[in-house]
């Protein structure tokens, strides 16, 4: 049963301040407009609600080593967010987006090692660790749209569609075995992203590589997904129990 908590955590409480700190201070050094506060302010509010109900649900008291990663990392995307929904009203800083983004990056690959070296694995910080993730690579994706194409949405859609399909067919909500392509094929999304959101190459060669990143992420929801068709017909048939 769930440990009783009666309120947030230090550990989330530390993430909403960061979050606001580090708003202040791109408001101060690349500028920030309403809709920048707005939707950073929001994401950060969201963020600490959202793991507050986690940690009380799973009875987690507090963020252990590779949390305190990957909410450094998440307040890192709330500001590519900020950045990226000021650029729908004035120029924005490309190589601040940029930056910290492939700050975001970088910390996604720290996470997980310090979970592991410290023995500290749990099933909140990965779906957190996850969240984050395909947080970062919808945004990117729809700064990245006005430079390649409507198309390129579909690569910061395709997590959140599988989920909504999670809640439309039970059988799409088993959990899946682990598999480390997955993780690769993520950190893919989120590199050729960061390329083409700073423009440094030429726009063909940007809209192949971000194709090839879309079908690298086809490949491997289209994956997952057969692997679940298939266990369902076979637990229809008798054949397997969970």
């Amino acid at each position: 049963m769930p440990t009783v908590r009666s309120g947030p955590s230090f550990g989330v409480i530390v993430g909403l301040i960061g979050q606001v700190a580090l708003l202040v201070a791109l408001a101060a050094t690349v500028g920030l407009a309403t809709a920048g506060w707005v939707v950073g302010l929001a994401y950060g509010s969201i963020t600490f609600v959202v793991l507050t109900f986690g940690m009380h649900r799973t009875g987690v008291q507090e963020f252990g080593p590779a949390d305190r990663v990957t909410l450094a990392r998440a307040t890192l995307v709330g500001c590519v967010a900020a950045l990226v929904a000021d650029s729908f009203d004035r120029r924005t800083s490309v190589a601040a987006l940029v930056t910290i983004a492939a700050v975001a990056l970088v910390l996604d690959a720290v996470d997980g090692h310090v979970a592991r070296r410290t023995n500290t694995v749990s099933r909140l910080g990965a779906r957190f660790d996850m969240e984050v993730d395909a947080f970062l690579i919808l945004v990117l994706s729809v700064y990245v749209e006005r430079s390649v194409g409507a198309w390129v949405l579909l690569i910061g859609a395709m997590r959140y569609a599988f989920v909504v399909a999670g809640w439309v067919w039970a059988w799409m909500r088993r959990p899946l075995p682990p598999r480390p392509w997955r993780k690769v094929v993520a950190a893919t999304q989120g590199i050729v992203l960061v390329f083409a959101a700073s423009d440094v190459l030429p726009r063909t060669l940007t809209v192949v590589a971000v194709a090839g990143a879309l079908a690298l992420l086809v490949e491997s929801f289209g994956r997952d997904v057969l692997w679940l068709w298939c266990h369902r017909v076979i637990e229809r048939r008798g054949l397997w129990t969970p």
